[in-house]
C-alpha cells in the first residue's frame, strides 16, 4: 500500500513538473566600445531611464528582439536592429553580449556587432560596473529626501525600495530522489517596503534633490595575483592579437584591475591600435582612475596617449 502510495505521489510530481516547467531565458549585455552612453529599447520597451555605457538585460524569454539604441549625444546616430538574437543556431538561449564602436569613417555613425556569446550560467553575478535589470521587472525606484532642518554639512537620506516577492518552492524527494519545484501565483505574491535612512557628512551647501552616487570598480579590489597570472596565461594562450584582445575584454568586463594590471595586459599586445583599443575599454574596470595616466607608458606613439586621454576626458 505505501509502494503504491508512493509511486503514485511521483506520477503526480512528474506531471506537475512537466505542466509547470520552468520558462526558459537568455540575457543579453551591451556595451559601448567608446564610451557613448545610450538608451535601450526592446520591442518597444525602454529599459534604461538613465543613460549608460554597459548595460545588461536578464531574463529574456524570446529568441529574438527588436533593438533601437538612442545616444545621449544626440549628434550620434540611432541604432535599429530587427531580430536582435539572444539564442544559438540551436534555438537554445545564451548569455549574449552586443557591442557598440563608432564608423571609422564617420564619427556620428554608430554599429553594433555581435562579440560573444555563452551558455546561461545559473547564479552569475556581473561586476559591478555593469548596470542591470531584468526584462519586465524595472529596478527598485530609489527616492531621496533631503529634509530641510537639517543643519548644512549633514544631510538626512530616507530611501524607499518596494520589490514584490511572488512564487513557492517545495523540495520533494521520493525514492532517494530529489526534486525542487518553484511555482509563481499570484495567491502567494506580495510587497516588502524597506526604508533605510542615511546620515552623509559633507562639506558644502545642500540645495535640492541628490541623485545616487554611481556604481563601478572605483575603490573596489582587483583581480589578486594568483587570479590574474592566470587570465595573463590565457590571453598569452591565444594565437593573434584580436584573440587576445576579445579575451582580455571577457576579463575586464568581469573583474576590476588596477593601472599595473591593465599595463601588463597591454604589453601582450603587438599592434599599437590594440593596445589603444584595450586601454578604452579597461577604464571602466580600473580601480583607480585618477592613476589611469601610467597606461600611457605601453604606447610607442605619443598620439596614442593623447587619443587615450581625450577619451578619458570626454567621460
Amino acid at each position: 500500500m505505501k509502494q503504491r502510495f508512493t509511486l503514485t505521489a511521483f506520477v503526480l510530481l512528474l506531471s506537475t513538473i512537466s505542466f509547470g516547467q520552468i520558462q526558459p531565458f537568455g540575457h543579453l549585455t551591451i556595451f559601448s566600445e567608446d564610451g557613448d552612453k545610450f538608451y535601450l529599447i526592446l520591442n518597444g520597451e525602454r529599459i534604461n531611464d538613465v543613460a549608460q555605457t554597459n548595460l545588461r538585460v536578464e531574463e529574456l524569454v524570446q529568441p529574438y528582439y527588436n533593438a533601437k539604441i538612442i545616444f545621449e549625444d544626440n549628434t550620434r546616430n540611432e541604432i535599429s536592429k530587427n531580430y536582435l538574437q539572444v539564442t544559438d543556431v540551436d534555438g537554445l538561449f545564451m548569455d549574449v553580449t552586443y557591442k557598440i564602436k563608432r564608423d571609422k569613417n564617420n564619427n556620428k555613425k554608430m554599429k553594433l556587432n555581435f562579440f560573444s556569446m555563452i551558455p546561461v550560467v545559473q547564479g552569475f553575478v556581473p561586476p559591478s560596473n555593469v548596470y542591470v535589470t531584468r526584462w519586465g521587472q524595472p529596478a527598485p525606484t530609489q527616492q531621496v529626501i533631503i529634509q530641510q532642518s537639517t543643519p548644512v554639512g549633514v544631510v538626512q537620506q530616507t530611501t524607499t525600495t518596494t520589490s514584490t516577492i511572488g512564487g513557492v518552492n517545495a523540495g520533494v524527494s521520493v525514492g532517494g530522489v530529489g526534486v525542487n519545484i518553484s511555482i509563481n501565483d499570484p495567491v502567494f505574491s506580495g510587497s516588502t517596503t524597506v526604508t533605510e535612512t542615511t546620515t552623509v557628512t559633507t562639506g558644502g551647501t545642500i540645495v535640492g534633490h541628490q541623485e545616487p552616487a554611481p556604481v563601478g570598480c572605483y575603490g573596489a579590489r582587483p583581480m589578486n595575483n594568483g587570479n590574474f597570472s592566470s587570465a595573463l596565461q590565457t590571453i598569452k594562450n591565444q594565437g593573434f592579437d584580436e584573440s587576445r584582445l576579445k579575451t582580455a575584454k571577457q576579463i575586464a568586463q568581469n573583474n576590476c584591475l588596477n593601472t599595473n594590471q591593465i599595463v601588463e595586459i597591454c604589453k601582450i599586445f603587438g599592434f599599437e591600435e590594440t593596445k589603444l583599443d584595450f586601454a578604452k575599454f579597461a577604464y571602466d574596470a580600473c580601480v583607480e582612475p585618477q592613476n589611469y595616466f601610467n597606461v600611457n607608458n605601453v604606447f610607442s606613439f605619443s598620439s596614442s596617449a593623447d587619443e587615450l586621454n581625450d577619451f578619458i576626458s570626454r567621460r
